[in-house]
């Protein structure tokens, strides 16, 4: 049984009992706020594991909670959400969200996912201690990434991403295998995640996104860092 602590916040307090029973259930530590600043306190205070996060809260939106979030600390977000559109899973990506979970759904998917997030997230890296391509260096022990000296700030998902093309570098990754080894099983798939972390990345460690050094495109196929 894990003891990996999930904050909750949402402003539907029957969701917060149900959902906060399922995860003791499987094994969690939940922590429930049903209010903006309460969440935020709890993070501050408690550090969790990840933060499930509604998306319509009341005085401070989801959005604006995840971006002091992001300030902040590293945690891993799931996003709550009513609406299926495209445009709020792209401002959930460039806000640093790892996963976005449209209402109506199952408490069973919810705990997967959280799983899966989890798994990604507290991932160890191998015994390989750094590797270093023009200005950018990546220290796989430290689990920390500079560009000319300075420090990158990345979300969990994005250094797990960028992690795995490092180690296969200068081969090709399909597009499949990054969604199983970053995302696992259940996105088989949902290719646009690994297209919105891929961009995000670029902004960061690239001196110019659009013409990338190190994260190459193989159109069709998949990524490979060089």
């Amino acid at each position: 049984m894990t003891s990996q602590t999930i904050l909750l916040i949402d402003d539907d307090q029957t969701l917060l009992e149900l959902l906060s029973g399922h995860l003791a259930t499987a094994g969690y530590r939940p922590l429930a706020a049903s209010d903006s600043l309460s969440g935020l306190r709890l993070a501050a205070e408690v550090r969790p594991n990840l933060v499930v996060l509604d998306v319509m809260m009341p005085s401070i939106d989801g959005w604006e909670i995840c971006r002091r979030l992001r300030e902040k600390y590293t945690v891993p977000i799931i996003m709550l959400t009513a609406k299926g559109e495209e445009v709020d899973k792209l401002r959930g990506f460039r806000l640093g969200v790892d996963d976005y979970v449209t209402k109506p759904f199952s408490f069973a998917e919810l705990t997967a996912r959280v799983g899966a997030v989890l798994a990604r997230t507290t991932h160890s890296p191998a015994a390989t201690h750094r590797l270093a391509s023009g200005d950018l260096t990546i220290d796989f022990d430290q689990r920390r990434v500079t560009v000319a000296g300075r420090m990158i700030d990345l979300t969990p998902t994005e250094y797990h991403l960028l992690e795995i093309l490092a180690r296969h570098a200068f081969r090709t990754v399909p597009t499949e295998q990054l969604l199983a080894e970053v995302w696992g099983s259940a996105y088989g798939g949902e290719i646009e995640h690994v297209k919105h972390y891929i961009w995000t990345l670029r902004k960061k460690i690239e001196a110019d996104p659009g013409d990338p050094r190190h994260l190459i495109t193989e159109r069709g196929f998949g990524y490979r860092f060089e």
